[in-house]
């Protein structure tokens, strides 16, 4: 019988929490809770027994790894997974794994909302713009994007993509338009909406002269991470561009100069909202569990992220 702690700063709906006790309790393992903890000592006490770790955006560092001695799988409950040690995860044969693609929908519909908010002005009675006949760009074409880019055709949008992974092919018979570099995408659309990792290749790599080539009254659209802008050169593009508009799902290092500077052109979301949906909270719960036990049975690394 193994040990599957749920360590949740912000837990998890109760639905979900049942569910995951459920999966956990039918293939013969034990259910460990943590949930709403104020301390890093209570974490680092709660993961001594544990074989199997399920988290949310809390941070299994090294020092959270080395106190689980037991420790074989670690599970983040959603696509993201840079609060993991992955390097300490390795070093201690520990297996880490996100669950791709079970927050997608949630986090498309907030990007299309987020599209929609700026477009009217943030509702300030001002009369705005629409969606319909604009030109919008998929910076990488993944789970998350594609189902952006469905939404965004019911709008009347038409969609770019870029993606280096994805075959045209795979985009044209999705009604997609292919474009073979950032730059192309970024000077074509009125609208760019970023899905890229935050990878040392692509932190701080959408910066100044990319954002530069941006049609007049551009709108950028950020629900990926805050890492991949270059935040100097978000400010220095806010300011030479009155035309200019950012939203985002994760507020940048600079949130309180933006917002004094270039309100009626800039928003962010008081914290991370993408996955925060009832629907996606589940989802991503119980394919972390099914995938744990799956290990556990028979192996299974389908989802594994470190080396």
């Amino acid at each position: 019988m193994k040990k599957i702690l749920v360590a949740t700063e912000k837990p998890f709906a109760a639905v979900a929490v049942a569910g995951i006790r459920e999966i956990v309790e039918k293939s013969g393992n034990q259910l460990l809770l943590l949930e709403k903890y104020t301390e890093k000592q209570q974490l680092l006490d709660a993961v001594k027994e544990a074989d199997a770790i399920i988290v949310r955006s809390d941070v299994i560092s090294r020092e959270v790894v080395e106190a689980a001695k037991n420790l074989k799988i670690v599970v983040r409950a959603g696509a993201g997974y840079d609060n993991l040690d992955l390097e300490a995860c390795t070093d201690h044969q520990v297996v880490a794994m996100n669950t791709p693609g079970q927050n997608s929908n949630a986090v498309a519909e907030l990007a299309l909302g987020l599209m929609v908010y700026c477009a009217r002005n943030f509702y300030n009675g001002k009369s705005g713009s629409e969606l319909k006949g604009k030109k919008l760009g998929i910076h990488a074409y993944g789970n998350v994007g594609k189902l952006v880019a469905h939404i965004a055709k019911g709008f009347g949008m038409t969609v770019y993509a870029f993606d280096p992974f994805v075959k045209d092919e795979v985009m044209k018979s999705e009604g997609i338009i292919p474009v073979d570099s950032v730059n192309a995408l970024y000077s074509t659309c009125d609208y760019v909406s970023l899905h890229i990792p935050a990878t040392a290749e692509t932190k701080k790599s959408i910066n100044y002269d990319l954002l530069n080539t941006m049609p007049k009254g551009a709108t950028l659209v950020n629900t990926a991470r805050k890492e991949v802008i270059c935040e100097e050169s978000l400010l220095k593009i806010m300011n030479d561009r009155p035309d200019f508009k950012y939203v985002s799902d994760v507020a940048p290092d600079c949130v309180a100069e933006l917002t004094e500077k270039f309100a009626g052109r800039f928003y962010a979301t008081p914290k991370k909202m993408g996955a925060q949906t009832e629907e996606a909270n589940v989802n991503a719960g119980l394919a972390a569990a099914n995938q744990i036990v799956k290990f556990f049975e028979t192996g299974c690394t389908t989802f594994k992220v470190n080396k």
